[in-house]
């Protein structure tokens, strides 16, 4: 799909990786639209740089995990822009669910976050893309897709069940919309790690480093404009996977 023209949507779009795909998509031409939960200023200044590239912005509030909030965020880009070409599930929570729990609730926010809303946007979106001929969805899903994260049940369970809706979705919504995830592996070091945590994780991968935010966002851009590959996954983790030489 060439990117000029069309509108992206992007869950969780304000900071860090989110921000980088919104703005990568908006250099190739795209609208945007941040969806945000609580981060205002910096969803704001996003659709201020992304528009700064030539493309619409709008930054819209909404919990992904909620239906009728959804709905009215899909509203909302379609009534701005005219459609959603794009939709790009970024939105995440990184929260410990370590066993036994107790008390579910954070097992029902973070999967209400990863799979209800991703689940609820697609089945929004999907109409949409179907009326235009055409649409692309990429889930940002990571490693524990594959290697569950220890005291992240929710989150292992979660980013997995990301993957395998991915495949079923793409399934559903042949021929016409394209639906693929970007697992990225290290990327961005949270602010809270000291220098040796960052160093003992970079020497899990097979280039020693941390990956940026610009490699994941230039891994969904390809996905997008990539029409004859569907219900696959791109790892972009420095060879994690594969272990350290």
């Amino acid at each position: 799909m060439k990117l000029e023209g069309k509108t992206a949507l992007v869950t969780g779009g304000a900071h860090r990786v989110g921000k980088a795909i919104a703005l990568e998509l908006a250099k190739g031409g795209s609208n945007v639209v941040i969806n945000y939960y609580s981060s205002d200023t910096a969803a704001q200044e996003t659709v201020r740089e992304a528009e700064a590239l030539g493309v619409g912005g709008l930054a819209v509030q909404a919990d992904v995990g909620d239906l009728e909030q959804v709905r009215a965020l899909v509203a909302a880009a379609a009534d701005r822009f005219g459609a959603v070409d794009i939709l790009v599930n970024s939105a995440s929570i990184w929260q410990k669910t370590p066993l036994p729990m107790g008390d579910f609730s954070g097992w029902h926010r973070v999967l209400g976050v990863l799979l209800d809303g991703s689940m609820y946007l697609a089945d929004a979106v999907a109409p949409l893309m179907q009326e235009r001929g055409e649409g692309a969805i990429v889930n940002i899903v990571d490693l524990a897709a594959w290697k569950p994260f220890s005291g992240f049940v929710a989150h292992s369970v979660g980013k997995a069940g990301l993957l395998s809706l991915t495949r079923s979705l793409a399934l559903e919504l042949a021929p016409t919309v394209s639906v693929n995830a970007v697992a990225p592996g290290p990327v961005l070091p949270p602010p809270d790690y000291t220098e040796e945590q960052n160093a003992r994780i970079a020497k899990k991968t097979l280039k020693g480093r941390w990956g940026a935010a610009h490699d994941v966002a230039s891994a969904v851009r390809f996905l997008v404009e990539a029409d004859y590959i569907t219900g696959e996954v791109l790892v972009v983790d420095g060879g994690e996977r594969l272990g350290p030489v």
